[in-house]
């Protein structure tokens, strides 16, 4: 009895390691990728950036947040430009949020104009800031608040562009 209280006592601590990594990786923090050039300038392919899962639910989304989205068994990276209720047009490479002019300096590329719509309760308008190469809600539709995983704002690797974006 006392050997496997010995050994219990040996591994509890590392047992309390894993429990709380996977805590933490499960509902707090966890790396991601970004894959492909969708965020040029902004973010480049193969950056590895903080998901926050936390803030999201917490502060709530704003515009410009950068978010982690679930689309079937893929994560994609977008950039929050419309958010629920609004309505949304770009006209002439001008955003326009309830036909008044906003200025969105994120995009790296012309964006081509979208028509006037209205976004239904509970989803958001994506776009990637390489607006010429993006897949985003222009293709993918109103993006469900349900699919938003949280935050992305911290870029962790390559060391040299490491910090919040």
């Amino acid at each position: 009895m006392d050997k496997i209280k010995k050994i219990i006592k040996e591994i509890y601590p590392y047992f309390l390691v894993i429990l709380i990594v996977i805590v933490v990786k499960t509902y707090i923090f966890t790396p991601v990728i970004v894959n492909g050039k969708s965020m040029m300038n902004t973010l480049h392919d193969h950056d590895i950036m903080i998901l926050d899962k936390v803030s999201a639910k917490v502060k709530g989304i704003e515009r410009f947040d950068i978010v982690v989205i679930q689309t079937g068994n893929t994560k994609i990276i977008k950039r929050i430009i419309g958010l629920p209720g609004e309505t949304i047009e770009y006209k002439e490479n001008q955003l326009y949020i309830n036909h008044k002019k906003i200025k969105d300096t994120y995009g790296s590329d012309i964006t081509y104009d979208i028509p006037e719509q209205k976004i239904p309760e509970n989803t958001y308008y994506v776009l990637g800031d390489n607006r010429t190469d993006s897949v985003d809600s222009r293709i993918l539709g109103f993006i469900p608040k349900s699919d938003i995983l949280g935050k992305a704002t911290f870029i962790i690797y390559p060391f040299n562009r490491i910090g919040k974006k």
